[in-house]
């Protein structure tokens, strides 16, 4: 089955391919439709991955998959979370994001430095399925004062995973796929895959 991806993030879909090798579904971008973003009015991640969904199985007439996630930092508030994306103030600027991070932390202590990600996930047969899955994961840890590693994306260089003592952009793959919000959330929706086709309308 094919299914749309509603993000145009090569990372993210490089990621979620991975995670959902050996489910037999077939992963295709919007960006492969021409469809740009849908606009994240949603106050919480799964409101705003059920707009993403809805808005690319709208456009495509496939079953949509959309993941919202962010960083939640206990010393910010839980900021920067639902803008996690454009902290900086440029929508994908990694580099960015994380320098106004650091700044913002850059007194805080390291017993106070904790944080997680979340992600949440919705996937549609349609755009008015009424029963969307959803599935949500958090990956618990802190903020390190200074980047580390060079795999991953996003803020994966700052947040340190405890038990292993590595951050998020030097773990492995195959570990990162294991313990991450992403990981957890989708092992968790992966369960659920027989209902998409079992309960089609």
């Amino acid at each position: 089955m094919e299914i749309v991806l509603a993000s145009g993030n090569a990372d993210k879909l490089a990621e979620l391919r991975e995670l959902l090798a050996g489910a037999g579904h077939v992963l295709r971008a919007q960006s492969e439709f021409g469809i740009v973003d849908a606009e994240e009015t949603g106050r919480t991640f799964i409101e705003n991955a059920l707009l993403k969904a809805r808005h690319a199985a709208a456009a495509t007439g496939l079953p949509a998959l959309a993941d919202d996630s962010g960083l939640c930092v206990d010393a910010l508030g839980g900021a920067p979370g639902l803008y996690s994306a454009r902290y900086g103030g440029v929508h994908g600027d990694s580099a960015r994001n994380i320098e106004r991070l650091l700044g913002e932390l850059r007194d805080v202590p390291d017993a106070a430095r904790g944080a997680r990600f979340h992600c949440a996930l919705a996937l549609l047969r349609d755009a008015d399925d009424p029963r969307p899955l959803v599935a949500e994961g958090s990956w618990e840890g802190r903020i390190l004062r200074e980047p580390r590693g060079t795999r991953g994306f996003g803020y994966d260089p700052v947040f340190l995973d405890p038990e292993n003592g590595l951050s998020a952009a030097e773990l492995a793959p195959a570990i990162k796929q294991a313990i991450s919000h992403r990981g957890r959330a989708l092992a968790t929706l992966r369960l659920r895959l027989p209902e998409l086709g079992a309960n089609a309308r």
